[in-house]
């Protein structure tokens, strides 16, 4: 191949068949460029790779040699590498060949602490609930009914029987702990039930009216549902509940639907996009055929099955696809005429927990479903809506207890699922516990009680971000300087002398507010006993003080007036001056006017007499 002559001061052309990087540098410098080869350098690297490749291979096989002649010669003594490549790979029993260990072995014996913890954990299940740190959010002082929690564990709603939806920011409270919003959307209606959907960015409110809402996560309404035909007998026929909801919940795969019950003794799910009419109706019926009123409804986790909990006390179970016929149904599931408050799946989808109204809490194997696999009793429960739920590693089941007025303290009780023993149990407040919430990437536990508490417990160890978040914040400081600002007057179409400057900025008007002798002046204190600086201090400062006490002066005159004027009779007689002359030569003696008899009116009619 031919060479290009370089010339002194240029950058040398690239050699042709090969691809060349030349530094444009040295072109500035007055100096010889430099020429890269790069597919050299790529062929160099591979082939130090490989050979180191090759040398770390060799160093393995050498250390097993060793290891295997060291462990037949035990009296031989052991040096080198080999021994930490030993104690390395016994301590790491089980990994991959490959992995190449750094460090120093660990000592016979040594086991990880966090090891030790997980192993306490699976033997403890106690262990595993995070209650040893607690906050109160206080949401009103009537019955929280309502919790929710999005997917990511940010924000926490609350709804309760004052009609009130508040919304809780976990990252953007501070250790004052305020809600950030709160309105009524369902105007005089207590919330019945409140959850986000699978993405978090819509939440469903059920009220006691017979139409559901959607709102946005900031709460501004996205859809309501229709309200039904109330004269149409078969509910099939019409487009939506009739009677009060009793409770609802979003589809976990599905962001767009949800589901409904109601006291029209039908369970409906619903299509966000289409607000006139619902998807499909399930029907429950008795063992007569009869209908009956569902008292909660939830889905499967996976989403294919529907179960319904009913007042006559059978839980029915229906595929999504298939509204007419149940798939599983239990008829004495609990005692007839008591209200299930919940139904909720377990997180591997083969158990069914109920909470119902007559103080039991009872799980089922769904694949089994005539007799429950265990029940406890004697948890009284007063609200259509006593929750329960699984633990995120779904061993534990949780629900609250109701008491009444003065009858001692709400507790939280959990149960194990394998045997229902009961593990644990929490004082929450002198009132009722209604809603319970463990959400499983939070790890944390959510309480709705009867007195307008939300309670939350968490463990700063165990749990993540949630309450850590706001706990740690302090309390911020009102400015003072606010005070001082005057609220700004639109009046768009006032003359332009008349017309205020627009306000750019808070803090630059606070300043200009500051530097105005007017504005920023400190009116003076009223003067207070002697005057002083020209200002009188007997009265007060003000003209009300000066009225009170003239007002509190007494001017009245108890004299006679009778006798007061009499005593300037015998001086207007002798020396007359006002009225006398006037009548000297027309009437100069005194005519007075003839007192008349008072009339009988005792005869006359009431309209007649006279009004005194």
């Amino acid at each position: 191949a031919s060479r290009a002559s370089v010339l002194p001061g240029r950058p040398a052309p690239p050699s042709p068949g090969r691809a060349a990087l030349t530094v444009p540098l040295s072109a500035f410098l007055g100096k010889k460029a430099r020429t890269f080869d790069l597919e050299a350098m790529f062929e160099q690297t591979r082939r130090t790779a490989v050979e180191r490749s090759r040398k770390v291979l060799g160093k393995k096989r050498a250390s097993n040699i060793t290891c295997s002649e060291s462990e037949d010669s035990s009296d031989e003594e052991l040096t080198g590498p080999s021994t930490v490549l030993q104690a390395s790979v016994q301590s790491s029993a089980g990994d991959d060949d490959d992995e190449e260990f750094i460090g120093p072995p660990l000592p016979p014996g040594f086991k990880d602490s966090d090891d030790d913890d997980t192993e306490d954990e699976d033997n403890n299940p106690i262990k595993k609930i995070p209650d040893s740190h607690e906050i109160t959010l206080q949401h009103g002082t009537k019955t929280v009914s309502a919790l929710g929690l999005d997917p990511s564990g940010a924000r926490l709603i609350t709804g309760g029987y004052d009609y009130d939806v508040k919304f809780w920011d976990f990252a953007g409270m501070d250790a004052s702990l305020q809600a950030f919003r709160s309105l009524q959307p369902c105007e005089c209606h207590q919330i019945k039930s409140l959850q986000y959907s699978s993405t978090g960015d819509v939440i469903l409110v059920v009220s006691g009216n017979s139409q559901a809402k959607v709102l946005d996560r900031d709460g501004f309404p996205v859809m309501e549902c229709i309200k039904g035909d109330q004269y149409i007998v078969d509910m099939t026929n019409t487009k939506g509940h009739t009677a009060m909801l009793n409770s609802g919940c979003w589809h976990p795969k599905i962001k767009e639907e949800f589901l409904t019950c109601s006291n029209d003794g039908t369970v409906r799910t619903w299509d966000v996009n289409n607000e006139k009419k619902h998807k499909s109706v399930f029907k429950p019926r008795s063992a007569q055929g009869k209908r009956v009123i569902p008292t909660t409804c939830t889905y499967s986790r996976d989403g294919k099955l529907i179960a319904a909990g009913c007042q006559d006390g059978s839980i029915q179970i229906w595929d999504r696809n298939m509204s007419v016929h149940t798939k599983f149904h239990c008829r004495q599931a609990h005692a007839t005429g008591t209200d299930t408050s919940c139904l909720t799946f377990s997180y591997d989808g083969t158990a069914l927990a109920s909470r119902g109204g007559d103080d039991t809490l009872k799980i089922w194997d769904i694949r089994q479903f005539k007799k429950p696999l265990h029940s406890a009793e004697r948890l009284s429960s007063f609200f259509p809506m006593t929750d329960c739920c699984f633990s995120p590693d779904d061993k534990i089941l949780v629900t609250g207890t109701s008491v009444k007025k003065g009858g001692g303290s709400g507790k939280l009780f959990f149960f194990d699922r394998g045997t229902f023993q009961k593990l644990y149990e929490i004082e929450v407040t002198d009132a009722s516990v209604v809603r319970c919430l463990w959400h499983p990437k939070l790890n944390q536990i959510m309480v709705g009680t009867g007195n307008g508490l939300a309670k939350v417990y968490y463990d700063p160890v165990k749990s993540q971000r949630g309450a850590k978040l706001c706990v740690v914040k302090t309390k911020r400081k009102e400015r003072q300087a606010e005070t001082l600002t005057q609220d700004y007057i639109i009046t768009p179409h006032a003359l332009p002398m008349f017309r205020e400057p627009r306000q750019r900025s808070t803090r630059k008007q606070l300043e200009k507010d500051r530097l105005d002798p007017m504005k920023s002046h400190k009116p003076e204190p009223p003067v207070a006993g002697p005057g002083r600086g020209g200002r009188v201090g007997t009265h007060g400062g003000t003209l009300s003080s000066y009225i009170v006490k003239n007002i509190a002066l007494d001017k009245t005159d108890d004299s006679n007036p009778r006798e007061a004027i009499l005593r300037h009779a015998k001086e207007a007689e002798e020396n007359p001056y006002w009225v006398a002359p006037a009548y000297a030569k027309t009437q100069p003696k005194t005519v007075f006017a003839e007192v008349e008899p008072e009339d009988d009116e005792t005869d006359k009619p009431e309209w007649k007499k006279r009004k005194i």
